[in-house]
């Protein structure tokens, strides 16, 4: 009888024992990978809805009744600590669910577009850079998409391209006021919290 080489299975092209087994551990530690980045997505979705939904308060100012809240607050937190993947999921979802549950159904898809970019612009330039002034023109460049996103969109559902101008105070004072509360937190979050990418775990 042929002696068999240790770690192999006789007659079986020779599969090493060993390297399926690391395999099987290797697809356990990706399923819970992804079962962990499916739950902080998840969480993100909910912060941003719950901040949106209890934490605003509605203009006069505006065609629509214009609308300043903090649901802008978590979501960049989430974009730049934890990127482009996670910021666009949080905002756009979490966001276009306030729209449909407050009532606001025609702007859920612009809601869902428009933030979703915001956050996925945020995340994509504060996972190259982690720095302060990186996070300024990131906030900066979701401010640019937000003023402009929602202008179309309003030009779009009203018709008229000079009513959206009203909205853009409420905007500005929305991004900034979260620009205000985020900076300062980030900056001393980004020394402690691990940072995550959608595909590759912890950076």
């Amino acid at each position: 009888m042929p002696s068999c080489k240790a770690g192999y299975i006789p007659g079986d092209n020779k599969v090493n024992i060993l390297e399926v087994g690391k395999v099987g551990v290797d697809m356990k530690q990706q399923s819970f990978s992804q079962t962990k980045q499916l739950v902080y997505a998840a969480l993100g979705i909910a912060l941003v809805f719950i901040c949106t939904v209890f934490v605003n308060v509605r203009l006069p100012i505006a065609a629509n009744g214009g609308l300043i809240h903090l649901g802008n607050v978590p979501l960049f937190i989430i974009a730049i600590l934890y990127g482009r993947r996670f910021g666009a999921l949080a905002g756009g979802i979490g966001m276009a669910l306030f729209d449909v549950v407050g009532g606001w159904f025609l702007w859920a898809p612009f809601t869902l577009a428009i933030v979703g970019l915001m956050g996925y612009t945020v995340g994509a330039i504060c996972e190259k850079h982690r720095t302060l002034t990186a996070y300024v023109l990131a906030l900066a460049a979701a401010c640019f998409i937000k003023v402009v996103g929602y202008y179309g969109a309003e030009w779009i559902i009203y018709g008229n391209w000079l009513a959206p101008m009203a909205s853009i105070p409420g905007n500005l004072v929305q991004i900034g006021v979260a620009a205000v509360v985020v900076l300062p937190i980030v900056a001393k979050l980004r020394k402690h919290v691990a940072v995550y990418s959608w595909a590759g775990g912890r950076k």
